[in-house]
């Protein structure tokens, strides 16, 4: 199994949000940014700063694929 970011980045768009102005909005590293661009995983407290500025659930930024 593996982690999409795919809804993210949808959601991102819609909100008319680049990932500089995710990074600073959610106050995480640039790091982080760089694994939800490889689709790896990222820590709970990351997700959740990220789906309080997009206010949205985890479930509409990641999902699980086989």
């Amino acid at each position: 199994m593996s982690i999409s970011y795919n809804r993210l980045w949808k959601l991102m768009i819609d909100k008319k949000m680049n990932k500089t102005q995710l990074k600073d909005a959610a106050k995480v590293s640039g790091a982080t940014i760089a694994k939800l661009g490889k689709e790896e995983p990222i820590s709970m407290e990351s997700m959740l700063k990220i789906c309080k500025v997009l206010e949205c659930d985890i479930g509409d930024i990641v999902e699980i694929v086989n």
